[in-house]
């Protein structure tokens, strides 16, 4: 499944809709990419960290935040945002996930996420 779902990741260049997906952040939206990535990898807590990034004191003003997320070998992973430019604005420890990538990278810009090559 992990290279069958980088591949249909890789497919998206842009967004027809935007969509919201949590009615307690209806002023965060998703474009296409970043709900495929949420459905078919059953992560929708992702765009929930993602979004309540706005809560972050050093990300609510932030007007492009790089969202990085990567597993480590003991089942955990590592969510972290940065300002683009490799400055850390907020790291977060996860004990456990089954997220089926290895790592991704997502995009957090004017309350819309979504994937790098829809940028």
């Amino acid at each position: 499944m992990n290279q069958n779902l980088s591949n249909e990741l890789a497919q998206f260049t842009g967004t027809e809709n935007w969509h919201r997906f949590n009615p307690l952040m209806r002023n965060v939206l998703a474009t296409d990419g970043a709900m495929h990535l949420a459905e078919k990898g059953e992560a929708f807590w992702l765009l929930d960290i993602i979004g309540s990034l706005k809560l972050v004191p050093k990300c609510a003003n932030a007007p492009f935040i790089t969202c990085k997320l990567v597993k480590n070998e003991d089942g955990g992973a590592t969510f972290t945002a940065t300002n683009g430019n490799n400055t850390k604005l907020y790291t977060q420890e996860i004990s456990y996930t089954d997220f089926p990538l290895d790592e991704i990278t997502l995009y957090f810009i004017d309350n819309v996420i979504l994937l790098p090559s829809e940028y």
